[in-house]
């Protein structure tokens, strides 16, 4: 193998994907040291094509070798990096969450049964954790995270399908997700229940949601609730009917239909905890304001 096509450090994150992580784990448990598509779709309770899909993924990235006999194709790990992947998957570094990952694609297939095929689910539990796994890797509740950005999605998706919406949603979008927009979905949440849809997504999305926000959302009797800060997706634009922006620039798409705002507010980062407050009670009363606004488009409608 050549220099150019040897796997670097890039390349072997490829093993961070869950279904890649089960079928290496699978080749390098064989006593022949080798599996086939056949044998590692049942194990995994996938299709063959999707098998096929993420063995090829491997094998472009040097990861592992092809062998064709007869009508059997038999994947084993590219000997010189035998070593490196036996050490990244027995150190549980890719297969922390692949039990979890499993779990989840099994669950939401479930939920959304005779809605979305499972195929669909499971690549977008796949996409999603890759996803949160480029913001921190190691991040504890990197699955349960997961499972909920997944969630998000694919309602977002069923959402943007129907031709109309008896309840409104709204989408708030800042840069981190992890301030301006999290003060005002907290708020909307808990002023509008379950008459309107929130949701929020940062352009370039935090680790957490800042301490100073969940502090002065608390001193006022708001939950944060499971809100992390999620990253900015079409899906979530295209379900939404409000969007509303602050300080992200051009990062949001723009589709028809949609109304947009751009609410001037300033940025918490760094700021004390009394600025804090100040910038909570601006957005409550924007949020106070859009509320009106929509309770008086549905009595009109």
């Amino acid at each position: 193998m050549s220099v150019a096509n040897a796997p670097g450090l890039q390349s072997l994150k490829r093993i961070s994907d869950p279904t890649r992580a089960a079928l290496l784990r699978i080749i390098l448990d064989s006593e022949e040291g080798r599996g086939s598509v056949t044998r590692m779709a049942e194990a995994l309770g996938l299709t063959q094509p999707t098998v096929s899909h993420h063995l090829r993924m491997l094998k472009n990235e040097g990861l592992v070798e092809r062998e064709q006999a007869g009508r059997t194709a038999w994947y084993s790990i590219t000997p010189s990096q035998l070593d490196r992947v036996s050490d990244l998957v027995s150190d549980g570094q890719a297969t922390d969450d692949t039990a979890a990952l499993q779990r989840i694609v099994a669950d939401l297939t479930t939920r959304y049964r005779g809605v979305l095929a499972p195929e669909t689910v499971r690549e977008f539990v796949e996409d999603s954790y890759q996803i949160l796994g480029e913001r921190d890797g190691s991040h504890p509740n990197r699955a349960s995270q997961t499972s909920s950005f997944t969630i998000d999605r694919l309602d977002a998706i069923l959402r943007a399908s129907e031709s109309s919406h008896a309840v409104p949603e709204v989408l708030f979008v800042c840069v981190q997700n992890a301030g301006r927009s999290q003060l005002a979905s907290a708020i909307l949440r808990q002023l509008a229940g379950d008459r309107v849809i929130v949701r929020t997504a940062g352009s370039e999305p935090a680790d957490a949601v800042r301490s100073t926000i969940v502090t002065v959302l608390d001193e006022i009797g708001m939950p944060l609730g499971g809100e992390f800060p999620k990253p900015l997706t079409d899906e979530a634009v295209r379900a939404a009917d409000y969007v509303i922006t602050m300080g992200c620039g051009d990062a949001c798409p723009v589709f028809p239909g949609r109304e947009y705002l751009d609410w001037d507010v300033p940025d918490p980062v760094g700021q004390p905890v009394v600025r804090v407050r100040e910038i909570r009670d601006d957005i409550e009363r924007r949020v106070r304001g859009l509320l009106e606004q929509l309770e008086g488009e549905r009595v009109e409608n």
